[in-house]
């Protein structure tokens, strides 16, 4: 028998043994009257004697909760931390202080038992605060042991399949998640100060739209038609436009079946804004405003250290058009951009895979993948990107061979795409169409046409510009995340066997 089975019997024998004192093991009647944190910053803890024979003459008294982190128990005395969701204290049991039976029950306890105290505050010889306990409760009996018990948790998987556990023992990951909470609050507080409108679009959609990704597929018994988890709510939100709204976001789940990577997770998290009367160099500027100001409030600098490399993301950021970044950053010839038979030629000879109908726009934005994307470590636009590639985007009007359109890069990652919206309906149709005649076997594009999209745009939306933002992504690079799974807090694993 292993020695984590040997553990979960030894702490089953202990609840029942427990359960044969009368003592509830699940109990439901226990009110902490302070958080952790605020005992140890409150008056008392600058109150507090260091003599403990004086600390019964203290007056205040905390009752407080929290798990075992660690225990020392001696022959009559015994010394425990106890952790809850704000800090750890450390806490002081005496036999003769809660007396004999409570003290047996006690020393069945294990770390990893939810447990409550009340008492007064003391200073220990080594000026840790300590809480006298004089009265104890079991809230929950706890049948595994920590990991460290017995293995360490080093396993990554199992920290990531595991997460009640890894946020448990290791307080850096419960930081991250904090931290990711605090973006997302302040991303809403900045667009809704300036006016935008939070809204609620349709997870589950006739037909999936607003990218190009495979979706994930369902089917409706009542109603007798499949359903696809939205890969993007984007053709909703500007539904919302035509509609008469001018300022929306939506800060959504979207699904992709799609494989997993240090980047990417099959359900990921987007905020996604639209405004009215507004072009894609608005968006850019009010990016460029709204995550420079949400570094500075999450780190309190404007710099960060992502990985071991320093970014800077104080405006102003650099702006490259798509040639601009493959001739200077990526070292392309610009006598090649300007050949689309040499740019097809270009890709092919650096190993890109290009599908038939493939032309020099696809090349174009694949070659900018391979041989720039990871070299962009500073905030970096890029715009200009070919019509070819950017289906929902307002072509350029002094060049219709390129869009209204930018694209985000920080430490060479894509984190915001947005554009000029494409209000013109005949012209969107047609785009549609000649993307899905080009579909191929790519189970990216779906193969219906988006009817009541084109409807709502023959009833006229306005002129526009709209962006998308990766949670996820810009959560990694404000806490010096590697892997998307490091920030998503239950990500997708394969089942475990």
């Amino acid at each position: 028998m292993d020695q984590l089975n040997q553990l979960i019997i030894q702490r089953r024998k202990k609840a029942d043994e427990l359960a044969e004192m009368n003592v509830e093991l699940y109990a439901n009647d226990f009110k902490p009257t302070h958080h952790i944190s605020e005992v140890l910053s409150s008056g008392s803890a600058n109150e507090a004697v260091a003599d403990l024979e004086d600390a019964p003459n203290v007056r205040a008294s905390f009752k407080v909760a929290g798990r075992i982190l660690a225990l020392r128990k001696f022959g009559k005395a015994s010394f425990l931390h106890i952790q809850d969701e704000s800090g750890k204290i450390q806490v002081y049991v005496k036999k003769e202080v809660i007396g004999d039976e409570p003290y047996t029950q006690f020393k069945k306890w294990d770390i990893g038992d939810i447990v409550g105290f009340k008492g007064k505050l003391f200073k220990t010889k080594t000026g840790e605060l300590t809480i006298l306990a004089d009265s104890i409760k079991l809230i929950t009996k706890s049948l595994r042991p920590l990991p460290e018990k017995f293995h360490g948790l080093t396993d990554v998987e199992m920290r990531y399949r595991q997460r009640y556990v890894d946020l448990i023992v290791n307080p850096e990951v419960r930081e991250t998640f904090r931290k990711r909470i605090e973006i997302i609050r302040l991303l809403r507080e900045f667009l809704s100060n300036r006016g935008f409108l939070e809204v609620e679009t349709p997870m589950m959609q006739a037909v999936p739209g607003g990218a190009t990704a495979k979706p994930f597929k369902t089917h409706h018994k009542a109603l007798d038609m499949d359903l696809y988890l939205r890969i993007a709510p984007e053709l909703y939100l500007k539904r919302l436009l035509v509609g008469g709204f001018e300022k929306v976001f939506e800060i959504n789940r979207n699904f992709r079946n799609e494989g997993l990577s240090t980047r990417h997770n099959p359900e990921f998290t987007m905020l996604e804004f639209y405004q009215a009367y507004a072009t894609y160099e608005d968006l850019m500027d009010l990016t460029e405003e709204m995550l420079s100001w949400l570094t500075e409030e999450i780190n309190g600098s404007m710099e960060v250290t992502y990985q071991g490399r320093a970014v800077d993301l104080s405006p102003p950021w650099k702006r490259y058009n798509i040639d601009e970044a493959l001739i200077r950053v990526g070292g392309i010839d610009p006598g090649v951009l300007d050949d689309p038979e040499a740019l097809i030629k270009l890709a092919k000879d650096k190993g890109i895979e290009l599908e038939p109908m493939a032309g020099p726009g696809k090349a174009k934005t694949e070659l900018f993948e391979l041989l720039v994307e990871e070299k962009l470590i500073n905030p970096t636009f890029i715009t200009a990107y070919p019509t070819e590639v950017s289906p929902l985007a307002r072509r350029n009007q002094a060049n219709p061979q390129v869009t209204d359109r930018f694209e985000l890069y920080i430490t060479g990652r894509e984190i915001a795409n947005a554009f000029s919206e494409l209000n013109d309906p005949v012209d969107q149709k047609n785009r549609f169409e000649k993307q899905i005649a080009e579909r191929g076997d790519d189970e990216e594009i779906h193969p219906v046409l988006d009817e009541d999209y084109i409807r709502a745009l023959e009833y006229g939306l306005p002129a526009a510009a709209g962006e998308g933002i990766g949670i996820d992504r810009l959560v990694m690079l404000l806490t010096d995340s590697p892997s998307i799974r490091d920030v998503i807090i239950f990500p997708h694993l394969k089942t475990e066997k």
